[in-house]
């Protein structure tokens, strides 16, 4: 083992002794003895482990060697995750007060970019994908009409691949974006195993966006919260990126985040990591073939959506057309099968697969949708509405979220300006932004994940009545 992991666990076994903080000193009390094991690469910036604010030794070189394994100019360790690198690129791309194009189904942490710089955003808004009910790509005539209409927009933020797995053609958008003299943002939070192995898409870093975010942590082997800030071409300024960074960043990064992160370069850079797991998929969906009404999604959603691409990273199971909900088998899969699902929405579950899955939990998988399977009934489900419904920002964002405010009856609250953000979490894509007008589609969307039990933040629900949409309750402004 080479890097900076190596260093840390050296250094760890070394005689040097810790007048530093950490607090624990490298030897963690009894009473929390499970950390002991980690302790011994807690440190702080010593002598011979660089500062990743001003980088000039060990933590410049595993971000170079980053920068060179995922194909980017410059790559920026994260240890605040993606959401340090959205605020970073987008507060180095659009000048504040300024016009920023982009996805409505863009993560909770662009809209805090807005908030903070001021931004005036314009909603590009992804249609749904028959039969299945969840957002499709943004399509670069989108982006392109978009342009012609804001010219002064500086930045387009787009997801890609989306928390679903949806992956938009960002070759094609970034040469309209750059045409326009624009900048593009990708967050690939959820695509930071792209373009390492063909049963996946190419990474974003290699298909001309300017800024690129992604977690590793997410679906590779690093430690949660680690992320990378990958930076290409001459449109943005390096110099404001690294600002930026500094002012979104902790100034006492975690050295066992930093040493993960390395580790997981050199892992990637060794390229072993990826033999077996598309076998191991084609038996995992041969095995399902014998579902006659939980549907997996990515057998044929490809054909079924303008998307250009599919991440094979994410399986996502199908409950429409059957009498239960996606929370319901979520929670049959948890509760008697010992099964921990990443998300239920209304008509799905989502679970991220990785190279690191065990065959034995596919396996286990497979099994449980088969039984679950054998007992469930058809019926047909009305037509679902929009994922992210459109609505109209009476207020600007920034001035939303500091504006008086005061509770209102859900059911009452059409028409009535939004004073917070309405989203389902996970993932955290806002289904109301502060400054919207709340509408009656909006609101039976929110009532229909309420009484499904979902976790849907905020709107209050009386402790008593959860789950019963006459108690709930949202922000307005005055």
């Amino acid at each position: 083992m080479e890097g900076l992991l190596a260093r840390l666990t050296e250094y760890g076994a070394s005689q040097y002794y810790p007048f530093h903080m950490p607090g624990h000193k490298r030897n963690m009390p009894e009473e929390i003895g499970a950390l002991q094991g980690i302790a011994g690469l807690d440190i702080t910036e010593i002598e011979g482990f660089d500062d990743l604010h001003a980088p000039d030794g060990i933590l410049k070189e595993a971000q170079e060697k980053a920068a060179v394994v995922f194909g980017a100019e410059e790559t920026f360790f994260l240890v605040n995750g993606s959401t340090a690198g959205i605020l970073t690129a987008v507060s180095a791309a659009a000048p504040r007060g300024s016009r920023i194009i982009m996805a409505r189904n863009c993560h909770k942490s662009v809209y805090h970019a807005c908030f903070l710089r001021e931004l005036e955003p314009v909603f590009l808004y992804p249609e749904t994908v028959p039969d299945y009910g969840i957002a499709d790509c943004i399509l670069p005539e989108q982006v392109e009409a978009a342009l012609r209409e804001y010219p002064e927009a500086k930045a387009v933020v787009l997801t890609s691949p989306t928390y679903d797995g949806v992956v938009s053609d960002i070759e094609k958008i970034a040469e309209i974006v750059h045409r326009a003299e624009g900048i593009l943002i990708v967050d690939g939070a959820h695509g930071a195993h792209f373009g390492f192995d063909p049963f996946f898409p190419e990474s974003p870093v290699r298909q001309g966006a300017d800024l690129i975010i992604q977690s590793l942590h997410k679906t590779l082997p690093a430690l949660t919260q680690t992320a990378l800030l990958h930076v290409n071409g001459t449109r943005v300024d390096r110099s404001v990126v690294r600002e930026y960074e500094r002012i979104y960043q902790t100034s006492s990064p975690s050295y066992l985040l930093m040493g993960s992160m390395d580790a997981c370069v050199r892992l990637l850079e060794e390229g072993a990591c990826w033999g077996g797991f598309a076998q191991r998929m084609a038996r995992f969906y041969g095995k399902t073939e014998e579902l006659k009404h939980l549907r997996l999604m990515n057998r044929d959603i490809l054909e079924k959506g303008c998307m250009k691409a599919f991440d094979a990273g994410k399986l996502l199971i199908s409950v429409k057309n059957t009498k239960i909900t996606g929370n319901t088998l979520y929670k049959e899969l948890l509760n008697r099968y010992y099964l921990q699902m990443e998300m239920a929405c209304d008509t799905y579950v989502t679970a991220i697969v990785t190279p690191w899955d065990r065959e034995e939990g596919l396996r286990r998988l497979a099994d449980a949708l088969l039984e679950i399977d054998k007992g469930l009934e058809t019926q047909d489900c009305p037509q679902q509405a929009k994922p992210y419904p459109e609505l109209e920002m009476s207020v600007p964002l920034y001035r939303a979220l500091t504006a008086e405010k005061h509770s209102c009856p859900l059911g009452m609250a059409a028409g009535k300006t939004a004073g917070t953000y309405v989203n389902l979490y996970p993932p955290g894509i806002p289904l109301v932004v502060p400054g919207e007008v709340i509408t009656e589609e909006v609101i039976k969307l929110i009532e229909t994940y309420v009484r499904q039990r979902l976790n849907v933040q905020g709107v209050e629900t009386a402790e008593t009545g959860a789950g019963l949409t006459g108690d709930c309750t949202i922000t307005i402004l005055n």
